[in-house]
């Protein structure tokens, strides 16, 4: 594991951005901010195909500069670790891209707003975009924007309560999150349950 993916993990332990607690917000939205939750058929087909395929992204919403920032946040909420990939394999922004795509007008605007608050503000502390950050900058961005989380007033701070949530969304509807990180086996007879056995979860052996 590199240096700045230790540092990075190790800030959001910190900042209790676990998948744990991941799986307890989902299904809580951010008024104003909720994106519809349930993609169109042909919505759904299309990010199968680049799940699977890790092609690049057809974006039906974002603009590229945007799709950057919304991977990365993505990724930073849900980052790969020593199980599974993170949010960006899985991914959680052309997820996002599609269900904007598919958004109200409202929402749509809510989240474009959002993007340039979150740009302005790496402009104004750090003097570049949001994608061109370190690790170290994100997540010291991330632990001011989410002091608020639970009740979120500013725009940014709606903004990335409500990234949160739909990555979240995106990542434990996908093969990666429900198969690989959750280790859903289908329908299967089993003679005993014995739950979940990862060290982080607090299984103690």
């Amino acid at each position: 594991m590199t240096e700045e993916r230790v540092e990075r993990e190790t800030a959001h332990a910190e900042q209790g951005v676990t998948r744990r607690a991941a799986l307890k917000t989902l299904g809580i939205g951010v008024s104003g901010f909720v994106v519809w939750p349930c993609l169109s058929s042909e919505a759904a087909e299309a990010l199968a195909i680049v799940q699977k395929t890790q092609a690049p992204a057809k974006l039906a919403f974002l603009t590229a500069s945007q799709y950057a920032s919304v991977e990365l946040l993505s990724e930073a909420i849900i980052p790969a670790d020593d199980h599974s990939p993170g949010a960006k394999e899985a991914r959680v922004a052309d997820y996002i891209d599609l269900l904007l795509a598919e958004s109200d007008a409202e929402t749509q605007k809510n989240w474009t707003e959002g993007l340039a608050a979150l740009d302005q503000a790496c402009d104004e502390r750090y003097q570049a975009a949001f994608a061109k950050l370190s690790a170290s900058q994100v997540d010291e961005l991330l632990t001011e924007i989410s002091k608020n989380e639970s009740a979120p007033e500013t725009t940014i701070e709606k903004f990335f309560a409500a990234t949160k949530d739909a990555t979240i969304r995106g990542y434990y509807t996908s093969e990666i999150g429900i198969h690989r990180e959750l280790e859903y086996k289908g329908n299967q007879f089993l003679p005993e349950f014995v739950g979940c056995t990862h060290p982080e979860h607090g299984y103690k052996g």
